[in-house]
């Protein structure tokens, strides 16, 4: 387990110690922002290969057993997070890399349900996988990718809030981190047809990966 723990530790170290923090402003003012993109890319590759690698080879310990309805309502969850990353690939948003000029724009499609509907999807894709399958060494490896998704929400907002803070205000006040929220608040509106083609791409991709499951990851997530 030693190996898995050092090897999640430098993935989260990566993303939420380095790549959300002051840190990578002071390696970009000596480095620049091209070469900082191309060796954080490079660590970043390592970093998951060490962490994919420490976990197919942990020696792991069984913590719990999902009743079979959770295991039901942990199927249901993953397709919310299938729908949230289809949803996060074909809206424009401010918060992604290269994509800054859509501070200014309406929020359209997912961003009217959150604005960070890919890092909401890991979250809650790690969140599934740790309590589903219920081991020592799935809590560490999953784990690794929840932590890195919610704590990189609020450094995420605050790298671009301080990019263009007026900008960032309105956006805001348009959007809300927890899905809904700003519906909710009537800050914005839920338009579904904005919405037809992230559900319908996010529900086929979640049914065949249901039924490939098996098939590549060597066991199946229907509750049997």
């Amino acid at each position: 387990m030693i190996p898995l723990v050092l090897a999640a530790l430098l993935w989260v170290g990566l993303h939420v110690g380095i790549a959300g923090t002051r840190a990578r402003a002071a390696i970009v003012a000596r480095l620049g922002e091209g070469p900082f993109r191309g060796a954080f890319s490079i660590a970043s590759a390592v970093a998951i290969t060490l962490l994919v690698l420490a976990w197919r080879n942990a020696e792991t310990t069984p913590l719990w057993v999902a009743p079979r309805a959770l295991g039901w309502l942990l199927v249901v969850a993953m397709l919310a997070a299938f729908i949230l990353f289809a949803g996060s690939l074909m809206t424009r948003n401010a918060t992604s890399l290269g994509q800054g000029a859509a501070l200014s724009a309406e929020p359209r499609g997912m961003l009217r349900i959150t604005r960070h509907p890919m890092l909401l999807a890991f979250a809650l894709w790690g969140a599934v996988h740790v309590i589903g399958n219920g081991d020592s060494a799935s809590v560490v490896f999953f784990g690794a990718f929840f932590l890195t998704a919610a704590l990189g929400i609020p450094s995420l907002d605050a790298k671009v809030a301080a990019r263009n803070p007026a900008a960032w205000r309105e956006f805001a006040s348009r959007t809300s981190v927890l899905p809904f929220g700003a519906v909710a608040a009537g800050r914005n509106r839920v338009v579904w047809r904005e919405l037809l083609w992230p559900g319908l791409v996010g529900a086929l991709a979640w049914a065949a990966l249901l039924h490939l499951h098996p098939v590549i990851f060597g066991v199946s997530p229907i509750p049997r």
